[in-house]
């Protein structure tokens, strides 16, 4: 029987759609799920689904509810981390604040003053939970899905023991996207993607042994289609490959597409088109986007109301807890750290995300090799930062902190470094209550 924690559960539509997607494989319907939250209410809400999953469908599986983190690490054999330290405050404080000061991101949980600072207040919980597997769970496995990616796996992996795996659906995502521009079944497409989480680069791309690139360049000059995607395919056309994130995403972790508002509006469509693109280009969008689907926890709520199909959705965790199960193989796009040598020309101890094999001895990265030249450099820019927002975190170090934010590529292309450490004040004394003290 397979024991997995969910540590974060109160994230209640995330957490359920995960539920499902174990529960989808007949293999794992003995599973016991522990949800673990500090909030119980929403705990208490995804226990209510998980329960009515297993109702529903007449499942041996059990679903266990607790607020104390060491009760669900203990004998799990995997760990899903879904957490978001510190809720609507300090979010709102690390997309706003920059922007008062000239610096326009999109999202904010990446890269950026704005995804390093949400590194910091994320470090210390993560780190104190990978120790507590040490000790609970030695053989599980962390499967990561909170943000930022990089900056976190990295730390748990320089500062301990654990396996840990960062998950990431851009590479889906993005295949659907591609299908939809060529009007190619996405499930038909085949591919080799490889960089760093959320800058990751379409090397091949065919369908039927086909190249899909020369039609995807051809799309790009559709305005249709290319409004849909704007800042995608300005890069590939300057720098030769598509990237897996999205246009309004990307765009905060390149010097080229928010310096200007009149950039920014011309990328946002007058309309939204119903799918993860553009429509979140404008700066705090996606914040209001989030705000606006956080639970009324006031508000009656009948699980019986929820979707309980068993339909499994193209997330990754799943699949790799039934590959290590049942020792089926299968070929995922995982972020796992460089030191066996997968992308030769990025940092060994870097955080990447490259094509792995996965069945029942383990998580395999493959090796890539060398990206093209322009296509690492772009990776190195980000790399850079998250090298310095690791140290900032490991070692509690205010001067990593502030050469991590002077080193993003955004920042530096709106603000001289006088005016990014005063921005840095500013989101310091606005976060204290969220942050590890600081040498």
């Amino acid at each position: 029987m397979t024991e997995i924690a969910f540590v974060g559960a109160g994230s209640i539509v995330f957490a359920k759609n995960l539920m499902t997607d174990i529960l989808s494989f007949e293999e794992l319907q003995d599973a016991t799920i522990t949800l673990m939250d500090i909030d119980e209410r929403r705990l208490d809400r995804t226990a209510a689904v998980g329960e009515a999953l297993v109702d529903e469908h007449d499942l041996p599986a059990e679903i266990r509810a607790t607020t104390d983190r060491r009760e669900a690490l203990d004998g799990a054999d995997y760990v899903l981390n879904m957490v978001n330290v510190g809720g609507e405050e300090p979010f709102e404080n690390e997309v706003r604040i920059p922007q008062e000061h000239g610096v326009e991101q999109a999202v904010g949980d990446t890269l950026g003053p704005g995804g390093v600072f949400r590194a910091l207040r994320t470090m210390p919980m993560l780190l104190e939970m990978a120790r507590e597997m040490e000790e609970l769970c030695p053989d599980a496995v962390l499967l990561n899905y909170t943000n930022p990616m990089a900056i976190l796996c990295w730390a748990v992996d320089e500062a301990t023991d654990v396996e840990v795996v960062g998950l990431c659906h851009s590479v889906q995502h993005t295949t659907e996207a591609i299908g939809r521009y060529l009007d190619v079944p996405a499930d038909e497409i085949e591919h080799q993607v490889a960089g760093i989480n959320h800058m990751a680069w379409y090397l091949d791309l065919t369908h039927d042994g086909e190249d899909l690139y020369p039609a995807l360049r051809e799309a790009a000059d559709d305005p249709e289609i290319r409004e849909q995607d704007p800042v995608r395919f300005d890069v590939m056309e300057h720098f030769g490959a598509f990237i897996t994130e999205s246009s309004h995403h990307l765009s905060e972790y390149l010097p080229y597409f928010r310096t200007d508002q009149d950039i920014i509006d011309e990328y946002t469509p007058a309309e939204a088109f119903g799918h993860y693109t553009i429509e979140w280009m404008p700066t705090g969008r996606y914040f209001e986007h989030w705000q606006s689907y956080q639970p009324d926890l006031d508000a009656e709520f009948d699980p019986a109301e929820e979707d309980l199909s068993l339909e499994r959705s193209s997330e990754y965790g799943s699949h790799i807890i039934h590959s290590r199960e049942t020792d089926t193989v299968r070929r995922m796009n995982l972020n796992v750290r460089n030191d066996t040598g997968a992308i030769a020309n990025l940092p060994d101890d870097a955080c990447v995300e490259v094509p792995c094999l996965v069945d029942g001895t383990g998580i395999h990265p493959t090796t890539v090799g060398d990206l093209p030249g322009q296509l690492a450099a772009l990776n190195r820019t980000n790399v850079n930062v998250q090298e310095q927002a690791v140290r900032a975190g490991l070692d509690n170090d205010e001067d990593a902190l502030r050469r991590a934010i002077k080193l993003d590529p955004l920042t530096a292309a709106a603000l001289d470094l006088d005016a990014i450490d005063e921005m840095i004040d500013d989101l310091l004394a606005a976060n204290a209550e969220y942050l590890p003290d600081l040498n």
